[in-house]
């Protein structure tokens, strides 16, 4: 199988950016622990220019960060994964199953009570964590399995951002919502005129943002909509798309990710632990997120290979699909993301956050020695 340079590039840097995670998310923890707590949190508050810095942060920084997931996916439906509908089936419903059974899981406990919009923190999974769980297997691990789990957290990821469009939208406004989507529809003119200077896309992206953000509709958005404006071409070196993803890479996996983990993992870990364990909404996350993943995405893609519709790769197992599954449990990033929209109480916030680490943390595990046991002491190789 053949795997391109940028691919491959993209999997460094997020299996890298899933240790400085880890790190940073540990950091945070002891410091928001610690008697330097309160002014640490505090930090995340101070305004600047009309927001906070956690705002900057989850609004700003975080387009940033889809737009490349937006030139992953780009990437994965014209030269990779996602090219072929016989082979992109596969993770597309391994996808589907693990958003709608994970939200099911949360909505059995939730369902008609104030939490129930939390629904769409167990849906997602994190790109960075997944792949640098996977890495620690090493050369063990078969390129299919590496690009089935990159190919399912990149759609898992799109279905969050579709879900935070459509049901974590605010108030409207048309105006700015229009202008926005005609400044989108602006740079579509320009990618269709073949302009392919980047300093036109990213001026206009940040204008895009600027009225997304007064919109209603969340901010980060632009950044998948910019992405697929950018001219993809050929896909090659000289591409407009393969430059800027080439250039983000680095930045986003070992400075933005690692700063939204900074600002949102200050958790004070207090009060009964066992009386937060046993909420509806923590047990509609614990066992979205362990329990309906791994389930949603072999049931699905079982399903869809039974009945012909897709296909497993050779060097992929059933019980190797598993192993995905869970390590697609690790939610962090997005299942926090989409936390902070859910909820306005802030001890719910912190509880759910907790419960997304604490969830996240087992469902690694679980998927690490699933896999190392899978795998065995086989080694695969990468076809260059």
């Amino acid at each position: 199988m053949k795997i391109t340079a940028l691919y491959k590039e993209f999997f460094n840097s997020e299996k890298a950016g899933g240790f400085i995670l880890i790190l940073a998310t540990i950091v945070s923890l002891l410091v928001a622990n610690s008697a330097m707590g309160e002014s640490y949190i505090h930090f995340w508050h101070i305004y600047l220019g009309g927001l906070s810095l956690a705002h900057w942060i989850n609004d700003g920084l975080m387009a940033i960060f889809f737009l490349l997931i937006g030139l992953e996916l780009e990437r994965e439906i014209y030269k990779g994964e996602l090219s072929n509908i016989k082979d992109a089936l596969l993770p597309i419903f391994a996808a589907i199953g693990g958003m709608l059974i994970p939200a099911a899981f949360y909505m059995a406990f939730n369902f008609g009570t104030p939490t129930s919009s939390g629904a769409g923190i167990p849906m997602a999974t994190d790109i960075a964590f997944a792949l640098g769980i996977l890495a620690l297997l090493g050369s063990r691990v078969p390129v299919s399995l590496k690009i089935f789990l990159t190919a399912l957290a990149v759609i898992d990821d799109l279905g969050a951002i579709l879900i935070i469009a459509f049901f974590y939208t605010s108030s409207l406004s048309w105006t700015n919502l229009l202008i926005a989507l005609g400044i989108f529809a602006l740079l579509l003119v320009l990618n269709r005129l073949k302009v392919k200077q980047l300093i036109f896309y990213i001026v206009g992206g940040i204008f895009m943002w600027y009225f997304m953000l007064n919109s209603g509709v969340h901010a980060t958005i632009t950044g998948v909509l910019l992405a697929f404006v950018i001219p993809f071409g050929k896909g090659d070196k000289k591409s407009p798309s393969y430059k800027l993803q080439h250039f983000l890479h680095q930045p986003v996996a070992f400075i933005i990710l690692p700063i939204f983990a900074l600002a949102n993992t200050a958790i004070v870990l207090s009060g009964n632990l066992s009386e937060t364990i046993v909420q509806d909404y923590s047990l509609g996350i614990a066992l979205g997120l362990i329990v309906g993943k791994p389930l949603g995405i072999f049931v699905l893609s079982y399903l869809s290979v039974k009945l012909g519709i897709s296909k497993l790769p050779e060097e992929l197992s059933w019980k190797s699909v598993v192993g995905v599954g869970f390590l697609a449990g690790i939610g962090f990033t997005m299942s926090i993301f989409i936390t902070l929209l859910a909820f306005n109480d802030a001890d719910i916030i912190n509880n759910a956050k907790l419960m997304i680490l604490l969830s996240s943390l087992v469902a690694g595990i679980i998927g690490y020695f699933t896999l190392s046991m899978v795998l065995g002491k086989t080694k695969a190789t990468l076809k260059k």
